[in-house]
């Protein structure tokens, strides 16, 4: 159980490490980079230790390319702009959506069906938004809203949209082409992470000669998001599913976004309010009666099975 913890505290230490980078770097440099360092030693340990299984067909390499467009690229633009202008708590927070919006994303793409306490479980845990929908920052709210959400809040649940479906996208490659989870994060990386410093260039980040203000802590904040995410989370991950079903790491994952908050009040200064903790409940009830049906149905949910690419895909 102590592995468990450790993993999510982990995991809800890199959206506070991402927010204190972005003191020394841009956002679109800040992911380009880590994705291109990533996915190139990667790609050179399988070159060192395995180079026959860098074979990719023409066929494979679309299904490689649009991983890397949608689960590294635009997931990560997305995620790493909206904890640009809100605090690391609240966007944690809204990561946790990310069971139902796997579930809605299977629902569409792969035609799962979902029955009327799953649709129930569902509908609550988006309600669960509004609570913190009431903590923006006067940061937040200048950029503008689209409906009733701010343009950040939005970001962050596209950027675990763009998420979902690149798990579906390696579930593929490594279940059809049956090609390994690192060659999948080791070329997704290397594309997504070029993508993210074209998107940086052109988008008007200052390059002079590079967009980073203090090279020391920016090379040391990533060094250690690199470490924790593409080696310690997704070892640790796997080997925790193989004692642990997917439900319940689900569930454990709830207490992702308290240690991001503790984290965001001891190192970021952020405040928590009361919206927070009421999110927080309205997450948990939506997700029991969500995989109260899963339970009682047999079956685990297959999208939610393959949680452990993200923290590599994501970074």
């Amino acid at each position: 159980m102590f592995l468990v913890i450790l993993l999510f505290a982990l995991f809800a230490s890199l959206f506070t490490l991402q927010k204190e980078t972005l003191e020394y770097c841009e956002p679109f440099f800040l992911i380009g980079s880590r994705m291109l360092f990533s996915g190139t030693i990667l790609l050179t340990y399988l070159f060192i230790t395995n180079r026959k299984s860098l074979k990719v067909t023409i066929k494979q390499l679309g299904t490689f390319t649009l991983l890397a467009l949608f689960a590294v690229y635009l997931a990560n633009i997305c995620e790493i702009w909206g904890i640009k202008h809100m605090v690391s708590s609240k966007a944690c927070l809204i990561y946790s959506l990310s069971p139902f919006l796997a579930a809605f994303v299977a629902f569409i793409v792969l035609g799962e069906t979902l029955s009327k306490q799953k649709w129930l479980g569902m509908l609550i845990g988006f309600f669960g938004l509004i609570p913190i929908h009431f903590t923006q920052t006067s940061e937040e709210i200048s950029l503008g809203y689209f409906s009733i959400f701010s343009l950040a809040e939005l970001s962050i649940v596209g950027a675990v949209l763009f998420s979902v479906y690149g798990w579906i996208l390696l579930k593929k490659i490594i279940s059809q082409y049956k090609q390994s989870p690192l060659l999948a994060n080791g070329i997704s990386m290397t594309i997504g992470g070029t993508l993210a410093l074209m998107h940086s260039y052109f988008s008007g980040e200052t390059w002079q000669p590079i967009p980073v203000s203090e090279i020391q802590p920016f090379i040391l904040n990533s060094l250690v998001m690199c470490l924790i995410s593409n080696i310690i989370c997704y070892n640790l991950y796997g080997f925790l599913l193989q004692r642990f079903t997917a439900t319940f790491m689900a569930f454990a994952g709830l207490v992702t976004p308290f240690f991001a908050s503790f984290y965001g009040y001891v190192f970021l200064q952020e405040n928590i309010t009361w919206h927070f903790f009421a999110s927080i409940i309205m997450f948990s009830v939506g997700l029991v009666l969500f995989y109260q049906d899963e339970m009682k149905q047999g079956q685990a949910f297959r999208v939610n099975k393959d949680l452990n690419c993200k923290l590599t895909v994501t970074g």
